[in-house]
Formats: structure tokens, sequence, C-alpha cells
């Protein structure tokens, strides 16, 4: 079998441990699940994880429309996790971040759901644990997912950067070229 084609018992073992992880997140959430959906969760997660994005670029981030995003990203102002800013190097475009807040909510949630992923390993032998490590990095860097130890340090409410940083390149994930600003804006 080559690179390119996924082998059916190797879809419903991610499929079945999906529903597990899907659970983990829900769970992670805690009292911020009561205002923030999962959905707007991963759209705080990428611009925790990427940095500054246009909301065109959060959209592609978020595999939405970027009318969708520009909803998600009113509702996640009005509370404040978010915020809307022009880039100092094209004040035409429009740049979206999260807020100290808003990387509180993604830090919490961290935190819980490595505790919860702590308990269930702890019910492997050592050796299944190192598999699934193996295993797990692959699939989440083919998916494009920017791991913990790379994401930009959290900040204080500072100056907003010049542009938003680049989407991060991945297996099957080809680097695109620069849009028109006017995409970028909400």
């Amino acid at each position: 079998m080559g690179v390119g084609q996924a082998d059916e018992a190797a879809v419903d073992a991610v499929l079945t441990a999906s529903r597990s992880l899907v659970a983990v997140a829900t769970r992670s959430l805690g009292a911020a699940a009561e205002e923030t959906t999962i959905a707007q969760y991963r759209a705080l997660v990428v611009l925790a994880s990427r940095g500054p994005q246009r909301l065109v670029d959060l959209a592609g981030a978020l595999e939405v429309t970027a009318p969708t995003a520009g909803r998600m990203c009113d509702r996640l102002a009005r509370k404040g996790l978010i915020r809307r800013h022009r880039a100092r190097a094209d004040r035409r475009a429009v740049l979206v971040s999260v807020t100290p807040a808003g990387r509180q909510v993604v830090d919490e949630a961290t935190a819980r759901r490595r505790e919860l992923i702590a308990g269930i390993l702890a019910k492997l032998p050592p050796s299944v644990q190192g598999e699934v490590a193996v295993a797990l990095r692959a699939f989440a860097a083919a998916a494009g997912e920017v791991p913990d130890s790379l994401w930009p340090p959290a900040t204080p409410d500072a100056a907003p950067p010049d542009q938003a940083a680049p989407r991060p390149q991945g297996p099957g994930r080809p680097a695109r070229p620069a849009r028109a600003t006017a995409e970028g804006q909400s």
C-alpha cells in the first residue's frame, strides 16, 4: 500500500479513537464549554498555535467559509477572546488574534486535556504508549497540526505583529501563494 491510500483497518481504528478524543476535548473545556463551542475553541487553538491570521486564512485552517469564520470571530470578539486589528505593514489587511483571555481558555483546556489523556495512557503498557506517541505524532503532522512546543509564546495584549504568521506546511499541505489583501478583510 503506497502513500495516498488509506488502510481500512487504520481508518476504523482512528475513527474509533477519535470518538474518545472528542470526548476528552469536550470534557477538557470544563466551565468554558458553557461559553465556548468546540468550533470556537478550535479557532482559538489555531490563533494561539499559529499567531495572528487574516480571516480568510483562519477560515482555511478551520475548513469553513470566510463568512462562517467571520460570524465565529464576531462571537469570540464579543466574549473578549479574540480581537481584530489592522496589520502595520498593510493597513488594509485585517488580522485576528487571540487575546490573553482567549489564550487562558486554551491553556486551561490543554492542561485539563493533558491530565485526561495521561489517565487513559496510564492504562496501557509503556511500550504501547511509545507506539501510540509515534503514530499520533505522524498523524498530527499529516493533518498539519502545530506541536505545542512550536506555538508562539503567549504575550500580554501588546501591539499586534506586522503580519500574520505563515501557515505551517505539512505533508499534503503545499505552500499557497499570497492572496490579495482584500480577502483578509472581515
